[in-house]
């Protein structure tokens, strides 16, 4: 693959819904510049960006992929983003890449949720976004109706560039508005032939010279002087107003057949913004970087690949300098001398050889242990530290098990290297539930976790609903008495305290003593703790741990010859065991603060569905896209579905944050059901 100039290198994001069309797109992109025979099927796994053994076997997308298309003097690198919900973190992978976005949509399903989505991120990442309305072959397409919507919902930055024209519900051909000329395909094949007498074209042309009118002065200046725009001007005002985010240029045509797929290519590599300066960090302090290929170097590790046999692939995109073999670099964020062996261009599962990548441009390097997603890649001396992709939370966590015993060190040691890959993804024990919790952004992302582990390191595992972590307190004083004593051959055991158990604000055991006249020895007092601090681990209702437990040592005694620390510390459990079922210990739940992000509309189903879940809401506060944010408290006991409620009544619109607020008693008939649930066990 030639090395083209960075000012001719375009990443491009494809992003939208699932089922949109992104990867049948790339590949129809790939043929119509020639860089492919044909354009693959996704459900025969013949796609060049859907080439992982879960995609072909689920027939969607999950994780982002590269492919590189030369086109004339340009590159294209084709950016291909996963659309379903649950692998969200492709497109903030996709975005740290792109210089901008293709948001893909269906002529039939219109403006989606998906395309929503991935406008939002890129416009906050201050990418700029074209749109591509396809599956114009399919029935009930309607291309008029989807660039209504997108005009309704963006306004005047919607600019038509490539725009299909009707002969009743079939497009007869294709109209360039920037050449005005009309083609005719066969597949990919273009024939050019007159234009038509279309009064929606000729609107539709009106409207994207007034929108590059309206992105530069001078051309405002001619077009209400009456003047006709030059193909040249038109191209540098698309180019202007695109990359400004002042014009969202829209094409059409049909992803798998790529009629007018070639137009598409075409003006996107002349009008597509190339990779510009970025802001950066240099020894802690913020910087510019300019895009420049003699620059002092500096690449953003943007995506990890973990594979058992082939080891990590780290996939990065230079912003500044070149990255060759024999290139000196460190980490950024550790300081470590990176030894790099070789650098790759990447085409879909397939990697190339590559003397450099230069600047502007995405590559791959492998086995560099210490890289993770979102590291930066520097000269020694130089250290620029590039703004890493922020990835969205997990929100779904289930218990996992290993099926076979022995399996747990593997089990860990896979998922860890699976953590590497996708940084929405978390797996770390539960010390208080002796579980291992695998936890992700929805059940899909989750079966997938689980398929990957199977396939790539060998361990099968199940996965259940977690337990939840309750709490045991009382709620009254009591005074009791512990009394050990054994007699056998030899020493016996005896041991004799009192001790006052009442409430305290404390997590901990708060322990004291207040004992007279030596009736139980100083040297004791600790074992009487121990015993204590050992039995708190285990509640008398339902075996939680106790808390808010304040416990004094007021009286006992104690023989001369048989008593010990054993005999104290078993003293103090007795004590334990009979003085907390008559302190009416009560069960604590863990409480959340819930923080739901979601469109005006859903408002009233949200916080219905909130009050199921025996949640309070605290307040509501507008937010930014038209979102409201409500604020509640709610048991964590009841939200292990939240995230799949949310999708269903927002179609995938809302998001969410849960963060551990504090404990509380529980209702008498939750207690009573998990009370029952540990007798049972």
């Amino acid at each position: 693959m030639k090395q083209v100039s960075s000012s001719h290198t375009k990443n491009i994001a494809l992003l939208g819904h699932g089922g949109s069309g992104k990867t049948t797109l790339t590949d129809a992109m790939l043929a119509a510049g020639g860089a492919i025979a044909r354009v693959g099927k996704v459900a025969e796994g013949g796609c060049v960006t859907d080439f992982d053994p879960e995609e072909k076997k689920r027939g969607a997308s999950i994780s982002t992929a590269i492919a590189p298309l030369i086109y004339k003097d340009y590159k294209l690198n084709l950016i291909d983003a996963p659309g379903l919900f649950d692998f969200a973190g492709g497109v903030r992978e996709a975005l740290a890449a792109a210089d901008s976005a293709l948001i893909v949509l269906s002529g039939k399903s219109g403006l989606t949720v998906g395309a929503e989505l991935g406008y939002n991120e890129a416009k906050k990442q201050g990418k700029g976004c074209a749109f591509f309305i396809g599956k114009l072959d399919s029935g009930h397409a309607n291309f008029r109706k989807v660039l209504s919507a997108l005009t309704g919902r963006y306004g005047a930055a919607v600019c038509p560039v490539v725009v299909p024209s009707m002969e009743g519900e079939q497009v007869a051909c294709y109209v360039d508005l920037v050449t005005n000329k009309a083609y005719a395909y066969d597949g990919l094949m273009a024939k050019e032939v007159p234009l038509p007498a279309d009064e929606t074209v000729s609107h539709l042309r009106a409207v994207m010279l007034e929108a590059i009118a309206s992105a530069d002065e001078a051309l405002m200046e001619k077009y209400f002087g009456g003047e006709e725009f030059t193909e040249e001007e038109i191209l540098t005002g698309l180019a202007e107003g695109f990359a400004a985010g002042e014009i969202c240029p829209v094409f059409c045509g049909v992803n798998q057949t790529g009629a007018a797929v070639d137009l598409l290519v075409d003006i996107l590599a002349k009008i597509a913004p190339a990779a510009g300066a970025v802001l950066c960090e240099k020894d802690g302090e913020p910087a510019e970087l300019p895009c420049d290929a003699d620059g002092p170097l500096a690449a953003l590790v943007f995506k990890t690949i973990a594979d058992p046999f082939v080891g990590k692939l780290s996939y990065f995109k230079v912003a500044s300098g070149r990255l060759a073999g024999d290139s000196k670099a460190v980490n950024a964020r550790t300081g470590a001398e990176l030894r790099i062996g070789k650098v790759m261009w990447i085409n879909g599962g397939k990697q190339e050889d590559a003397d450099y990548i230069g600047a502007g441009d995405i590559g791959a390097v492998s086995k560099i242990g210490d890289l993770l997603t979102g590291d930066t890649i520097c000269a020694p001396g130089a250290v620029y530290k590039l703004e890493p992709p922020a990835f969205p939370a997990p929100c779904l966590s289930m218990a996992v098990k290993a099926k076979n015993k022995g399996d747990d060190e593997k089990m860990a040691a896979g998922f860890i290297r699976l953590m590497e890959e996708d940084p929405t993804l978390r797996f770390a024990p539960n010390h208080e539930t002796h579980e291992q919790i695998l936890s992700g952004l929805g059940e899909q992302h989750l079966d997938v976790a689980v398929s990957k582990l199977k396939n790539k390191f060998g361990v099968d595992v199940e996965l259940a609903p977690p337990k939840v972590a309750y709490r045991e307190t009382i709620r009254k004083k009591v005074k009791v008495q512990g009394r050990h004593k054994k007699q056998s051959g030899g020493h016996g055991q005896f041991g004799d305290v009192w001790i006052e158990f009442e409430p305290c604000d404390s997590d901990d055991l708060v322990f004291e003593e207040k004992v007279f006249g030596g009736a139980v020895p100083k040297n004791f007092f600790p074992a009487v703790e121990k015993g204590l601090r050992e039995s708190v681990q285990k509640g008398v209702l339902a075996g939680y741990p106790m808390v808010g437990l304040k416990a004094t040592l007021v009286d006992g005694s104690y023989h001369p010859v048989d008593s010990s620390e054993m005999s104290f510390k078993t003293a103090a459990s007795l004590a334990y065991k009979a003085g907390i079922p008559d302190a009416s210990p009560v069960l604590l739940e863990p409480i959340g603060t819930l923080k739901v992000y979601i469109p005006d509309d859903n408002m009233g189903d949200v916080i219905g569905d909130i009050n199921k879940r025996r949640g309070r809401v605290l307040g509501m506060n507008p937010a930014e896209d038209r979102m409201q944010e409500i604020v509640a408290e709610v048991p964590m006991a009841e939200m292990s579905d939240f995230s799949t409620a949310m999708r269903s009544i927002t179609q995938g619109r809302a998001s969410f944050t849960l963060d551990f607020a504090r404990y509380e008693e529980a209702p008498p008939m939750v207690a009573q059901k998990v009370i029952a649930e540990a007798a049972a066990q």
